[in-house]
């Protein structure tokens, strides 16, 4: 058992090692004030946001970007709210989605995607804030490089709890295994609170046919997808000015449930890098609460289970550090308690994942 887990432990070790590597690979973007030239459509799905749109739209308002040169639409699940667009002096429609899958944000989507007339498409969540050249730093990186999809960063606004601290601790990790991946060239992740395609590309790829029976992964699927057909046109955005802020969640149930819709979807990934990923990092997290219990059972000594942390804090700290540091510059609070946790919650995600339900927008839906 003990040797069993020191090899699943070392194999964890140069994976992140490998991921951090990958990291360094991907240089950080500053916008050059190019004159914007790209017209985008920002897509934002939403189910029951009254509270947060005129937050996202009144961003949106502030955008350093032309108005004739992108437009917003607004794609309406079913909401109860009756949430409201007036006054903004750019072009904002609301529709209704058209529901015809299993996946409620990937048919929202698709609706919008046969009212866009710009070449590129970026979507984003309700609950989001974008910074004021969010589509300039998009625009001058498109100018620069020949790309046709791009992934940008996320990150959340947190309150001073527990919970909040926990959860962007599990965002920065996730954020910096995917701008590792992308430095890897074996990019499989990304957040569709921030991510940006050209409406040819979609259409290449036949939206989201072949997944739409899953739930959730209109961001991780598409990019797979893309990836498969034009990986070198497809590029991360490591730019400060591109981050979109996120609200976390606010209880720990909800917090366990996104995290399974998030975990439900990686069986079905194309990616076999992205596959093997979850799976040693699944184990490793794993080996972390089966050596605990050795340690407090006394099968193991204390100096084999400080060896075994040390070095699995260590690795971790090092991924989290530095995509912290370009994400919020702040320090990375709770950061003891939370690495203690996390192993033990996301074993429990993964597992429950397997065979379980979760709850998402006031609907359940089977794993």
């Amino acid at each position: 058992m003990s040797l069993a887990l020191l090899v699943i432990l070392a194999i964890y070790v140069l994976t992140i090692g490998w991921l951090i590597y990958g990291y360094t690979k991907v240089k950080k973007y500053k916008e050059k004030n190019l004159k914007p030239q790209t017209g985008f459509t920002i897509i934002v799905p939403f189910r029951n946001e009254a509270d947060n749109l005129p937050h996202l739209l009144a961003s949106f308002s502030k955008l350093n970007y032309p108005t004739d040169l992108f437009e917003v639409i607004l794609v309406d699940d079913q909401s109860s709210d009756h949430f409201q667009v007036s006054g903004f002096r750019f072009q904002v429609s609301v529709i209704d989605t058209i529901r015809v899958s299993e996946s409620p944000k990937k048919d929202a989507i698709s609706t919008a995607m046969q009212h866009v007339k710009t070449d590129w498409v970026i979507t984003t969540d309700a609950d989001c804030i974008v910074s004021e050249n969010w589509l300039l730093t998009f625009d001058n990186y498109i100018q620069e490089n020949r790309v046709s999809m791009l992934a940008g960063a996320v990150t959340y606004d947190c309150e001073d709890s527990f919970l909040h601290h926990f959860q962007q601790l599990d965002l920065t990790s996730l954020q910096g295994a995917t701008i590792g991946s992308f430095g890897l060239e074996r990019a499989f992740m990304c957040n569709g609170a921030n991510f940006a395609y050209t409406k040819v590309l979609f259409e290449k790829l036949n939206g989201f046919d072949g997944n739409n029976k899953i739930a959730s992964g209109d961001d991780v699927f598409l990019l797979q997808k893309g990836v498969e057909l034009c990986s070198n046109e497809i590029h991360y955005l490591k730019a400060e000015a591109a981050i979109v802020h996120t609200q976390p969640t606010q209880d720990w149930k909800s917090l366990f449930y996104q995290r399974v819709r998030w975990a439900a979807k990686t069986s079905s990934y194309q990616s076999g890098f992205g596959k093997t990923l979850g799976l040693i990092v699944f184990f490793g997290n794993l080996s972390f609460v089966i050596g605990t219990v050795l340690f407090v059972f006394g099968i193991w000594s204390w100096k084999l289970f400080v060896l075994f942390v040390f070095s699995k804090f260590t690795i971790d700290f090092v991924l989290l550090y530095s995509t912290n540091q370009f994400l919020r510059k702040t320090r990375i609070k709770n950061l003891i308690l939370s690495s203690i946790l996390y192993p033990f919650f996301s074993s429990t995600v993964a597992l429950y994942s397997l065979f379980g339900s979760y709850e998402w927008k006031e609907r359940r839906f089977k794993v």
